[in-house]
């Protein structure tokens, strides 16, 4: 019998956009990178504490950093990333690697017990799987402010998001070997919801939702923005899953 088709939350146009105005955003240098920056350095920390050394890399999302950073005669790094219509829920045009690192993608795919799948087949037997992105418990008080914008008819404008608890048993349904799961905060003071919207965009962060509510009206947009108020600390938990192909 034929698996039901995933349902759709996200929007593939409104993906894809999403993510080229980021990469728009990120050629000015002084553009707010540091979801990505955390990311990058979070995985090689996790390269050098597993003793592993890559040789041909796969790197999903990382703008560059990865492959600047190991380049060397000594290891091959082919990147790809969803602006180039690259699609994480489908078999993957390469494979044979053994690193393959997904950084910042995977929170808005439709399927993505089959995205985790796709990650493991691109290895060869003994390689690693390291993918990052944000996770359940992120931006509090975003959410708050929205809820309290909409009132009594909540509207949907952020993404739902995976937990430490659900990122185990998606590893365990793509069949990844010793599989680890973790999340970490980082928090960062913003002085106006303005602010911090447009550090979501400049990152790729912004609602690609398939059906995102209605555009908040002047006087609910007022509401968010007292309610977020200013020089608040906002919390982003980025989750992180680890695992191997034996």
């Amino acid at each position: 019998m034929a698996q039901p088709a995933p349902p759709v939350i996200f929007s593939l146009t409104r993906r894809l956009a999403v993510r080229r105005r980021m990469l728009r955003a990120q050629l000015d240098a002084t553009s707010p990178r540091y979801l990505l920056d955390d990311m990058v350095a979070d995985v090689f920390e996790r390269i050098a504490f597993l003793r592993h050394v890559p040789r041909k890399v796969l790197a999903i999302g990382d703008l560059g950093e990865i492959g600047a950073a190991l380049a060397s005669p000594d290891c091959e790094v082919t990147g790809l990333d969803p602006a180039a219509r690259f699609d994480q829920e489908a078999p993957f045009p390469v494979a044979g690697f053994d690193t393959v690192i997904s950084l910042g993608t995977l929170d808005t795919a439709n399927d993505l017990p089959g995205a985790l799948i796709h990650l493991r087949a691109a290895l060869d037997p003994g390689g690693l799987v390291l993918a990052s992105f944000i996770g359940a418990g992120s931006l509090q008080n975003l959410r708050a402010a929205m809820l309290a914008a909409d009132g009594e008819r909540p509207a949907p404008r952020l993404h739902p998001a995976v937990d430490v608890r659900a990122g185990g048993q998606l590893l365990q349904r793509a069949g990844w070997s010793d599989p680890v799961v973790d999340s970490r905060s980082l928090t960062v003071r913003f002085s106006s919801l303005a602010s911090l919207v447009g550090d979501l965009r400049a990152q790729g962060q912004s609602n690609c939702l398939d059906r995102p509510g209605p555009q908040l009206t002047k006087a609910q947009l007022t509401v968010a923005e007292q309610s977020f108020g200013s020089s608040t600390v906002e919390s982003f938990e980025i989750l992180t899953l680890t695992g191997w192909r034996r």
